[in-house]
């Protein structure tokens, strides 16, 4: 039989937790992005990282991103619970407390942070740092609830990751790195309208203002538009830089065409529509936004390795 003990924080009953709930916390499908774009900032950086401190660096950065969630998890329990996307998450499932998420997110940010900075470099250490506070403090506890820019704006914090790796490297910040920060920080806000407007009804119930909720779907659909091609502009033209190459530039190129293509059906869909339909291109459009992201930083991972083998194409 189950311990249980009524959790007056949610108002449900709490189970007793096991390891996979604390893991939950850290949002570890967040973190598998957070963890792929530092480790492709670290290896393209034209600095040498050994082998073991690479792998201390990664770990670091991916224990500090598993900070932020649960940081995030404790401060957005009360419309984590109202939300159909959200409501098994630990905390509204009634699976651990809120002081526990705190706890846990304030150790593994101070454990992250100070250990990142006696691996590597407290300039990592520091942007880390800043990394986990704009996550929680200026997006999560203001934008989020404040501004249909939540998303733009707050959308630094899962930028900062690749520069993060870069600094890993070098001890500083390059065009090369912010080219990598900028590529994850406009892919962010058209990414996430695409699930809020297939997701509408929570943010209406959490009463969180996204911008399908304070300026309707039609607007919703015109910036996500816009910014699709602002994109693109930015991820072909990074292929004829120092982190782009032929590679690069053929996935870039064929990917922001299905993107492109994917956002004028979004865009030119008919409000009068069946939901069913247009709940169907959003949600196609939102899983191809997860291969673009990973699939453009995949190429720039290829291009660095041969650019190390002597291989580079790009003259």
């Amino acid at each position: 039989m189950t311990d249980t003990s009524f959790n007056s924080q949610t108002g449900t009953y709490q189970t007793e937790a096991t390891f996979g709930d604390y893991f939950a916390l850290l949002k570890p499908r967040v973190m598998t992005l957070v963890v792929f774009t530092a480790f492709v900032g670290l290896l393209a950086a034209p600095t040498p990282v050994h082998p073991f401190i690479g792998f201390c660096a990664i770990l670091f950065i991916a224990i500090g991103g598993g900070a932020s969630g649960a940081l995030n998890m404790w401060w957005d329990a009360d419309i984590d619970a109202v939300m159909k996307r959200t409501q098994r998450r630990p905390i509204p499932a009634g699976k651990v407390t809120g002081d526990e998420a705190f706890a846990i997110g304030m150790a593994l940010s101070a454990f992250s942070v100070v250990f990142l900075g006696l691996a590597t470099n407290w300039f990592a250490a520091g942007l880390l740092a800043f990394t986990i506070f704009f996550y929680v403090v200026v997006y999560t506890m203001w934008l989020k609830r404040w501004t249909p820019q939540n998303i733009v704006i707050g959308g630094a914090a899962g930028a900062f990751p690749p520069m993060i790796g870069w600094a890993v490297a070098t001890g500083g910040v390059s065009v090369e790195s912010v080219l990598m920060f900028c590529l994850t920080f406009m892919w962010t806000p058209p990414h996430f309208w695409a699930l809020a407007l297939f997701m509408r009804k929570d943010y209406d119930n959490a009463d969180v203002p996204m911008l399908t909720v304070t300026h309707g779907r039609r607007a919703t659909r015109v910036h996500i538009l816009v910014y699709t091609i602002l994109l693109a502009i930015l991820a072909v033209a990074a292929g004829f830089t120092s982190i782009g190459g032929p590679i690069y530039l053929s996935v870039a190129v064929v990917l922001n065409v299905l993107f492109l293509r994917g956002a004028w059906q979004i865009w030119r869909r008919d409000e009068d529509m069946s939901e069913a339909d247009n709940f169907l291109t959003e949600r196609k459009f939102f899983k191809l936004s997860l291969l673009y992201l990973f699939a453009h930083f995949g190429a720039i991972l290829v291009e660095a390795g041969l650019d190390k083998l002597g291989w580079g194409l790009w003259a």
